[in-house]
């Protein structure tokens, strides 16, 4: 046992000092040691010389990694690189790189954030990665740690592409980035600003904020270089919270002022060419069952009414092309009015008697047309009306795309499957020479024009013409002077969003033609197949109404739809004045809201000083409501003849539902037409009421279209907040 007081007498020595001469044999030994290679003599005592468990371990792992077995890195190789390139691949596939004409290349990394830290000590794009100094401030731990991961999985360079020579050609050029960024320092762009508030919009509608980034993002790279392919540019992915842009709508529809009321004391006539077209109600079909309330510039009201067959009774034979039916009801929006309802039935050319047909397809086949309810439903639609023509009719294929070409020359409908594989084989591309395309159909449909038969251009476009005239007034007198050769023109609109609504009514009304607008293959069947007769043979051309009000019956009047196809008083006798043309079997319509004298509901003050004379003196016709006039040319004739009809009581039915089943469905029409416009004279009638009308007037419908026009006023009532 130690005793305490030796412990506390040893803890006392004073240290001794070193021996200069021991420390001196250590150095040399020291010294001859390190000339030896680090040879030193085994120990004289202790464990033999080797090494413990671990220490074998260790040695073998440090082996291992210092050797570079081929094994490792080559299974991690066939493990990683397809997942890697799979995900490129997706990542290319949502965001390719998109490389700018002056060569600007952003570096941004599908994973990072869309906010980041600047890091000024961050090295340039094309330097390895892996070769950043250890000492490097961290400024990203997810992004640092993904490149340890890429510096360990992807050891052997894989074989040089075009893209990676290219690389190579860049970096002996200019070095890196950071090299280049030191030759020309002006070539970096400035910091970008500091990011904006996300709810603070811009002019154009769009979120104004920007994710900030690092000055070495964005940098200007001359003309081919190009940046590696794993840090390829891709764009950042909008935040969630940020507004996304709304596809801007490029439809061309010609706005115009509903109907006024009219003081019949001051201007008792009314004057309009008629209107049979049809596309205005497509219009707005398609655009309820997208969910949207359509835009008042698309809704016609005569083109709703008119889009419906109705049984209207019928002239008994063709010289006398159609047959007027006036009723006189009460109006379901407004006690104190009537409605005056002017019904016109065209003659109905039996198949055997129609002459034959000299076709002229005019296909859009413009880059535009390239959607499908563009050119492949146009090509269905057409499928559908060469299976409906007789063989000896005639069909000629004409298209216009940067220029206008004919694919097919005159050929008898009895080739069906010669001019079936002519439009199979149509492609779109290019610009629209719309004006090139016109004038090369009507050119060959002169060329076998049939003498007392139906010749006619049948255009089918989106409406975008952006070669040659353009200008709608233009067009008008190109197709003006070519109607004088006996060559009709009718307008099928395809597709939205790029429609030309606008120059179809002018070209169609100017070309003695009906415009229509085909939005499913159902409305293709309609148009082209079931109304086939009204659409292609026409009976009676420029037809025009004019109405005479008595001012002793009727205080006030206006009439619902028709505000493009107005024409001046003096018009009506004018033979040189365009207008409206019918079709075999064709329906017309048109509606009068009217105010009876003395009822009260009159919207107009009467005059303080110089009230109209209105007293007749007793002249007869003075208990008429009108009298109507309608004026028509005969297909082949230029001098028009005139049909009159007077208006009275006998018109008249005492209530609403006395009147006949297609009067009140087409009141409903017109109805829900002036609703979509938002005037006032309806809005107080709710959809309901509507529904209701045209429900009980639904009758026969044969191919569902009163069953659809009541789903549609349904999804108006959802949209308009059931108003």
């Amino acid at each position: 046992m130690v005793d305490d007081n030796e412990l506390v007498r040893l803890r006392d020595i004073a240290i001794p000092a070193p021996d200069g001469e021991a420390k001196a044999r250590a150095l040399a030994a020291a010294m001859q040691a390190f000339d030896m290679d680090e040879k030193i003599s085994p120990v004289p005592q202790g464990m033999p010389a080797g090494l413990r468990l671990t220490e074998r371990a260790r040695k073998l792992w440090r082996d291992i990694m210092q050797r570079k077995l081929i094994a490792t890195p080559a299974i991690t190789a066939l493990v990683a690189l397809p997942i890697a390139g799979y995900a490129a691949f997706e990542m290319l596939k949502e965001q390719p790189p998109v490389i700018t004409g002056n060569g600007k290349i952003t570096e941004t990394l599908a994973d990072k954030p869309v906010a980041q830290k600047s890091a000024p000590n961050q090295p340039a794009i094309n330097e390895p990665l892996a070769a950043a100094p250890a000492k490097e401030k961290k400024t990203d731990a997810d992004n640092e740690r993904r490149v340890e991961d890429e510096a360990q999985v992807a050891p052997a360079s894989p074989p040089k592409t075009e893209l990676s020579r290219s690389d190579d050609q860049t970096r002996q050029q200019y070095g890196t980035l950071k090299d280049y960024a030191k030759q020309a320092p002006e070539a970096l762009p400035a910091p970008p600003p500091a990011p904006a508030e996300v709810d603070q919009l811009a002019a154009g509608g769009r979120a104004n904020a920007q994710a900030p980034a690092t000055a070495m993002q964005s940098a200007e790279i001359p003309a081919g270089a190009v940046a590696d392919s794993k840090l390829m540019v891709q764009p950042a992915p909008m935040p969630a919270d940020q507004m996304q842009p709304q596809e801007e709508n490029r439809d061309r529809i010609e706005t115009f002022k509903t109907n006024p009321v009219h003081e019949t004391a001051q201007d008792p006539v009314s004057t309009f060419s008629i209107d049979v077209d049809t596309a205005s109600y497509s219009f707005v079909r398609r655009s309820l069952k997208e969910g949207t309330l359509p835009d008042p510039g698309t809704v016609r009201v005569e083109e709703m009414i008119n889009y419906f067959p109705y049984d209207w009774k019928g002239p008994e034979s063709a010289s006398t092309p159609f047959n007027s039916t006036v009723t006189v009801m009460p109006t379901p929006w407004n006690d104190r009015t009537k409605l005056m309802h002017v019904a016109i039935k065209g003659f109905d050319v039996k198949p055997a008697e129609q002459p034959k047909a000299n076709l002229v397809f005019l296909i859009d086949v413009s880059g535009s047309m390239d959607e499908p309810d563009k050119l492949p439903l146009l090509k269905s639609a057409f499928r559908l009306l060469v299976s409906k023509l007789k063989p000896d009719d005639t069909v000629s294929i004409v298209t216009y795309a940067g220029n206008a070409g004919t694919v097919l020359m005159p050929t008898k409908a009895a080739e069906k499957q010669k001019i079936l594989a002519a439009i199979d084989n149509l492609e779109p591309g290019g610009s629209t020479a719309g004006e090139e395309g016109i004038r090369e159909a009507y050119k060959l449909a002169q060329q076998s024009f049939v003498k007392d038969g139906v010749n006619r251009v049948m255009l089918a476009t989106d409406g975008d013409f952006n070669v040659g005239q353009i200008d709608d007034e233009d067009l008008k007198r190109l197709i003006e002077q070519e109607r004088k050769t006996g060559v009709f023109l009718s307008v099928f609109g395809f597709g939205h969003d790029n429609l030309n609504d606008q120059m179809m009514q002018t070209i169609a009304q100017n070309g003695n033609g009906t415009a229509a607008y085909i939005d499913t293959l159902a409305e293709a069947q309609k148009v082209l197949v079931d109304d086939a007769s009204s659409t292609l043979f026409t009976i009676a051309k420029d037809v025009k109404i004019q109405v005479e009000f008595n001012p002793a019956k009727v205080s006030e009047y206006r009439l619902v739809g028709y505000e493009t196809r107005a024409l001046k008083r003096e018009d009506f006798n004018n033979d040189r004045i365009d207008a409206g043309d019918i079709g075999s079997g064709h329906s017309v319509t048109a509606v009068y809201e009217i105010t009876p004298k003395g009822s009260g509901g009159e919207q107009v003050d009467p005059l303080r000083y110089g009230q109209a004379k209105v007293d007749n003196g007793g002249v007869a016709n003075a208990d008429e409501y009108a009298f109507v006039k309608i004026r028509y040319k005969l297909p082949n004739e230029d001098v028009s003849k005139l049909i009159t009809t007077p208006v009275t009581a006998a018109n008249e039915v005492k209530s609403f539902d006395e009147a006949g089943v297609d009067q009140r469905f087409s009141v409903a029409v017109a109805a829900f037409g002036q609703k979509l416009r938002d005037e006032d004279q309806t809005a107080n009638f709710g959809y309901d009421r509507i529904a209701e009308i045209a429900n009980a007037a639904r009758g026969a419908d044969p191919f569902g279209y009163r069953a659809e026009f009541l789903s549609l006023v349904r999804l108006a009532s959802s949209l308009d907040g059931n108003k």
